[in-house]
This record gives C-alpha cells, structure tokens and sequence, in this order.
C-alpha cells in the first residue's frame, strides 16, 4: 500500500573534491535530481534538496602531495569550482555543504562514538602496506608498479588506468610507494569494522521484500551482494586527513570516507536546519530519496541504511534510490585521469546561455537503465533539430504573429473547432503521462511527453496557417494563435523542470507572472486580452566550427594517448631466444655495406630494391621497410648486412642477404649501423 508522505528529502551524491564535476556526473545524478525537485515544487509540495563535496580520502591527499599544498587547499579549490558549476547550470541546492565543516566533524565523530560504546563495531588486526621512509601505512593507490598484464610502468596497486584491469598491490611487478619511492612492507594494523552479516536477513526484507518497484539495476546489484553474504566492513583507516576516529589508542587513524561521507548529508540538513533537521530525518512523514550513480549503489542501499539501522534514534530509510548507469564520451570510457571528459566548468565558458541544451541533452540520452553515449554530433543535431526547430520555432511563430494581428494581446478564443478541440484535449493525457514518468523517475520518457506538445503545436500551426486566414476571417485567426498561445504556457510549465532558463525566458514573453502544475492542460492560462512580451528567441543554432572545436580538443586528447601507448610499446622487449653456441653464431658473416641506389618494387606497399656495395661485391637485397624509410632516405647510408644468407628470389627480384634491423615493441624499425664510418666489408662480430 502506497504511503502518502508530508514532505521529501532528495539527497544527490556527494561529488569528491579532487577535480570538476564532468558530464557522466551531471547525467547520472544531478540534472535528473534537479528534475525531480523542480518538479515537486512546481506541485507545490514541501522539498529540502541537499548535497555538498565529499572532501576526505586517499585520491584529496594524493593530489595535494603531486601539487605540493594541503588537502584543505585542494578540496577548498574544487569545492568552489563544483559548486559554482552547479549554479551556472541551474542546479540549486537548498544547502551544498562540505564534509570538511565543524559540524560534519562533529556529527561524524558522535555518530561512530555512539556505535562504539554500543558496541555495534569489532575490532580485527590485519597486514597492510607501510613505506618505512615516510612512516605511513599506503592504500592502494599510494602504490604503484608495472602491471603485469600491459606493461604500464605507472599501475596503481588497485587498478592498471592504462589497460583497465583490476590489480591488488601484491600482483604489481617492482611495486614503491608514490609517497617516497620506497619498496613497502607489510605491518600490522587494528581497524574497527562494521559487521554487515549481523544485517543481512534485515536488509533482505527491507529491499528484496519491501522495495520490489526500484529500478532493475539498483534492485539486481543489492540482491547480488546479498546473495553473494555480506562480510565486515571497515569503517576506519590509517590516514592523516579525515575525521579523526574519537576513541583512545586511534592516533592516526581517521573514519573511513565511505563511512563519512554519507553521514554528510545529515550533517549538511543539520547546519542548514540546527532546530528542525530532526523532521526530515526521523519523521515517518519524510520521504527520503537518494540519487546516486551505480557505483555508489551498494553504499547507499546496503551499508548507509545498515550504518542507520545500527544508531536507531528513529532516521528513516530511503524509499527509493534511482541509480543511474554510466555515460560515456564519444564511443569511450569518461575517465577524469585521461582528461577525456566535458567538463561542467568548461562547458558554461564555451557555450554561453546553452546551460539548457546541456540538460536537454542529457536528459534525452540519460543512461537510466543501461550505460549510453554522449557525442558532440548527436547534442548539435538535438539542439537545432528538436529545441531550436520544434519547440523554439513554434513558440516563436506563435508570438510573433499574435504581435502582428493582434497588438500582443491574447485574441478571444471563440467558436472552437473539432482540430482546435482535439488540440486541446491531448495535453491533459500528455501531462498525466508525464507526472507518471517522472514520479516512476523515466526522466528521459516524461522529455518525451513534453515536447509532445511543441510537437503538437509545430504541426497544428502549419495545419492551420493562420497567416493565410487573416487575410479573410481575422475571428478564425484569433481562435487558432488562442489555442497556439495556451500551449506555449503549458511548455512554459512542462519544460521547466528541464530546462528552466528557456523557460523563464518564455514566462517573460508571455508574462506570466505565476504559474503551478496545476495549471498544466487549461484552456484559459492565458486570459483573453492578456498583454504579452516581446518574441524572443528561446533557443539558438550551434554552427559547426563550434563542434568542431570540441572534437578538436578530443583527438589532441586522444593523439597525445596514443603516442603516449605507443611510446610504452615501444619500450617493450621481445623475450630471449633459445640458447645457440658460439659455432651456430660463427657461421653469420654479418658485414658492413652502403646502399648505393634504391627504389620502389611495383606494385608493392612495404619493399624496396636496395643496390649496395659489400666491399666484396655489389649486390641486390630487396627488404620490407618501404613504410619505414622512403627510396631517397636510403642512398648513402651504411648498414649491416648478414651477407651470407641464402639467396631468394622476392617478386621476380634475386635478393642476396638480408639487412640487420632493431625491432621495437611497436613493431617499428629501425637500423643496426655503425656509430662512425667503416669501411664496406669490414666484419661484425
């Protein structure tokens, strides 16, 4: 049986403070949050809508090490940058707070003290790694080596970035600590661990049994976890920035940032509200919604809820968690360390007044259910195809035309006919499909249901051509720009969860002064007589050069890859050949010799005909390195010949010998020649 709540809470993920937030961020969790929100407050319900930056954890500290400044300068300089992306785009949250405040700290240690005198933790000693030059106990990612699966110099102890393999420090070949170069040792250490197991059966009735409507992603991934039994947690971890663990004989260790962070959002309600957080939080009456991406699944549906189950104190438990999948970039994998991302920052910069194309885009190809792809050729075609071209174009013309005809005021309805009528009656089913989709979170199909209606509008306008009849029935006119402008309110009120600064520009040419869902589907929005703004244009074209810059600063991004992996191939070695005797090498007569004429075999790609001089005869030796080296590079140039292979005929051409080349990992090839000039013939050996 459905619950009817008072009021709801959204939570978003808390975005880690150790770089801007990209567009797979705002895709997966924020846009379609901020969706949401708009939404419950267009319907006039009580919303408190909460985030902030996740400022604690090994990757902030690394960062500050590389820069050479502190984790608080770090986690300051993007805290900022974050929050002011989301301000551009439209994203406003009642509170982004820090879980670097007084308060979190506070709010964190109480919430770990309280779990620890009840004794709710255990206690397990363990070997991690420890650099005995900087004294510190290393995570993975302060260790670093070769993987063993690539051959990347720079693997992480958890994870090879270059070939996408998951590793443990253990498997890295010649592993140091980033930290001092050190090889690292393993030293005991004692954590505090929550006992997730003593939760299983809970959470199995709570999300297997009680929360069967959530999405199929979410729901899989908690029974999978479930079924595959839960095991101890650590929820503290040997590190010098974070919130210090409250309890004596803890020098050192702070709590764990899975186990911090998500407290952050009491925290962040907490400094918002100081007298009245406790009502979205421990009221039965709140509905509590966190929107994550798929990562962040399991801590928001397994170990938030077991860490507030174990405090008790009456918190609620999220009614829903819609995760998202991942989105990806032109064909590949986001991947911030790579620089191959669309930044928030950089996007508002380079397309100034396009914040609504942005989450028009992304909300239109959001990855709700499965992972999906982001090109810079699809959101140019959906700007000027589907913005600019239905929903922009109709409102346009719409206005323009009542201006025209009628001074800019709203002309009397009058006598409807069956096309205005049918018009009329399909927003009603389109705005109770829409509230469906977007209450069910099928964000990108309630996009749908709202340019339905531009859709709807474009097609009865050029039906009706009103331009035409005024010519004749000006009343007719009248009728159809009354029903034309009824719709740009009701896309003034569908859209605005979506895009939001379009549609304040269109309230302003309607003047609209207030508007409510409720509204949604009238035929009187706009009274006869209503005085309207001057047109303008909601949205605009992207040109090409625009895109083009963009796909530019990509394959810089994906040359300067490739280069960067072709330069690591290079560096690789073939394995040593089975062992031969000094009587098998004696019998090479490998010799000095200058190429004296070359040229093209026809109709080949890869040979070229060398003449060269042995110093005991001139001789022809065709070879294979024509995408190597061009004929006019050739002439002149002394190399070392194994003169004494058997002669072959290549191509109707009788090669004698065969030149003596240095392959690279990459497959390249290069010369063997002598460092100074010999003479032609002279032995090698």
């Amino acid at each position: 049986m459905e619950k009817n709540f008072k009021r709801t809470l959204v939570t978003c993920a808390l975005p880690y403070a150790n770089g801007p937030v990209h567009i797979g961020h705002l895709a997966g969790v924020y846009v379609p949050a901020d969706i949401y929100v708009r939404y419950l407050r267009l319907r006039g319900e009580d919303v408190l809508y909460v985030c902030g930056s996740d400022e604690h954890g090994v990757p902030i500290t690394i960062k500050a090490r590389q820069q050479g400044c502190s984790p608080q300068d770090i986690v300051d300089e993007y805290h900022n940058i974050i929050k002011d992306s989301f301000e551009a785009l439209g994203i406003h949250f009642d509170i982004y707070g820090r879980t670097s405040s007084k308060v979190h700290e506070e709010n964190a240690s109480q919430f770990f003290r309280k779990l620890y005198d009840e004794g709710k933790f255990i206690t397990r000693e363990s070997e991690q790694f420890f650099d005995p030059e900087a004294n510190t106990f290393l995570a993975d990612r302060y260790i670093v080596g070769t993987c063993p699966k690539c051959g990347h110099e720079g693997a992480y102890g958890d994870q090879c970035e270059h070939c996408g393999s998951t590793l443990s420090p253990e498997e890295l070949i010649n592993p140091h600590s980033k930290l001092s170069g050190a090889i690292p040792v393993k030293k005991k250490t004692t954590h505090w661990y929550l006992p997730l197991q003593d939760y299983e059966q809970w959470l199995r009735e709570w999300v297997l049994e009680g929360h069967k409507e959530w999405r199929s992603n979410v729901y899989g991934q908690v029974k999978s976890w479930l079924d595959g039994g839960l095991q101890p947690r650590a929820v503290t971890r040997d590190l010098d920035w974070g919130v210090p663990v409250p309890v004596e004989g803890a020098d050192g260790k702070v709590l764990y940032v899975w186990f911090d962070a998500p407290i952050g959002y009491i925290s962040n309600t907490m400094e918002l509200l100081p007298d009245g957080w406790e009502k979205w939080w421990k009221s039965p009456d709140t509905r509590l919604i966190h929107f994550i991406g798929k990562d962040n699944i399991v801590f928001h549906c397994i170990v938030f809820p077991a860490m507030l189950k174990a405090y008790g104190d009456g918190f609620i438990l999220p009614d829903n968690v819609p995760a998202n999948e991942f989105l990806n970039l032109e064909g590949e994998k986001i991947s911030t360390s790579r620089g191959w991302a669309v930044w928030a920052h950089e996007y508002v910069q380079d397309f100034p007044g396009k914040e609504d194309v942005l989450r028009y885009v992304l909300t239109a190809n959001a990855p709700e259910t499965k992972d999906n792809d982001f090109s810079w050729k699809e959101f140019q075609t959906r700007n000027n195809s589907e913005l600019v071209s239905i929903f922009g174009n109709f409102v346009n013309r719409a206005v323009v035309l009542t201006n025209k005809y009628f001074e800019g005021r709203v002309p009397a309805a009058g006598e409807l006919q069956d096309a205005d009528r049918e018009v009329l009656d399909a927003i009603p089913a389109l705005r109770e499909s829409l509230e469906k989709n977007i209450d069910a979170f099928r964000f990108r199909e309630a996009l749908k249901d709202a340019m339905q209606i531009a859709r709807i509008g474009n097609k009865y306008i050029s039906d009706s051509e009103p331009w035409k009849i005024a010519k004749t029935d000006l009343a007719r006119t009248g009728t159809i720009l009354n029903v034309c402008l009824q719709l740009c309110a009701d896309l003034a009120i569908a859209f605005e969860p979506f895009t939001p600064f379009a549609c304040g520009r269109l309230r302003r040419m309607l003047r609209m002064e207030t508007f409510s869902w409720d509204q949604l589907g009238k035929t009187d929005i706009l009274p006869e007589g209503h005085q309207l703004g001057e047109a303008e244009l909601l949205f605009e074209k992207i040109d090409e050069a625009a895109i083009q810059k963009q796909l530019d600063r990509l394959d810089a991004i994906r040359a300067a890859r490739e280069a960067e992996a072709r330069a690591e191939l290079a560096k690789q070695v073939a394995p040593q050949k089975e062992e031969c005797t000094f009587e098998d090498f004696e019998k090479m007569d490998i010799r000095t010799a200058t190429v004296l004429e070359a040229e093209r075999v026809p109709k080949t790609d890869k040979l070229l005909k060398l003449t060269i001089d042995t110093g005991i005869d001139k001789r022809v030796i065709v070879s294979g390195i024509a995408e190597y080296y061009a004929p006019e590079d050739m002439v002149g140039k002394q190399i070392c010949i194994l003169a004494n292979l058997k002669p072959r005929v290549i191509k109707g051409i009788e090669s004698k010998g065969m030149i003596l080349m240095a392959k690279q990992g990459d497959g390249s090839m290069r010369f063997v020649t002598p460092q100074e000039a010999v003479v032609n013939g002279a032995q090698v050996g």
